[in-house]
């Protein structure tokens, strides 16, 4: 059973119907009481990294997530916004991230209006070591992003795909023992999506 936390900016249907397409179980949820017995954790975000840090923090849900990744170490992934929320800091906001990696989140900035911002579409990622959730993908997936901001690693060995767009590129996923995070949407990305969800939901 994969924990898909609700905390009102996520894309929740769709992750959970990715789920049931591949027959791996789910289940949404914001109550810690559900969280607290949660085997696997998915961290779903849309939207501005300040807003969601306060209300992960108005709700009381960063202590239970840092007992579940950090002391517990379950397996946890983060996706899109929820990848930025592993990070110390964004440039977008002033308020501390969840810091399970240290990493920062960078506002894409280009000195013409050739690279549109937000980075929007299909994109290719290059994998740059081994890990259980990149098994078995082909050397250049494509998968389907939306994010105007970027994470960048202070270790190298927590990085295991990056993306080029306009001429940066940025950590698109990354992992540090039990903790995952990719800035693109799995549950929008097809086959390469289904197999990394597949991918998390084995480890």
């Amino acid at each position: 059973m994969i924990t898909i936390i609700d905390y009102g900016m996520g894309n929740l249907g769709s992750i959970y119907n990715m789920f049931k397409r591949i027959k791996v179980d789910s289940e949404i949820t914001g109550n810690i009481v559900k969280i607290e017995k949660a085997k696997k954790i998915l961290l779903p975000g849309v939207g501005s990294f300040d807003k969601a840090i306060s209300i992960i923090d108005d709700l009381g849900l960063r202590e239970i997530l840092n007992k579940k990744a950090v002391i517990e170490k379950i397996p946890f992934l983060g996706v899109c916004l929820g990848m930025q929320l592993l990070t110390d800091f964004s440039e977008e906001g002033n308020l501390q991230g969840l810091c399970y990696i240290s990493a920062k989140t960078i506002k894409f900035k280009f000195s013409d209006n050739h690279y549109k911002i937000p980075h929007m579409g299909w994109n290719s990622v290059k994998l740059t070591g081994s890990n259980a959730l990149i098994r078995d993908l082909p050397e250049e997936p494509r998968f389907y992003f939306v994010h105007s901001y970027y994470v960048k690693v202070e270790d190298k060995s927590n990085t295991l795909l990056k993306t080029m767009y306009g001429g940066i590129e940025f950590d698109s996923a990354i992992a540090k023992d039990n903790i995952y995070g990719v800035q693109f949407h799995p549950e929008k990305s097809h086959r390469y999506g289904m197999k990394l969800l597949e991918n998390f939901a084995r480890i």
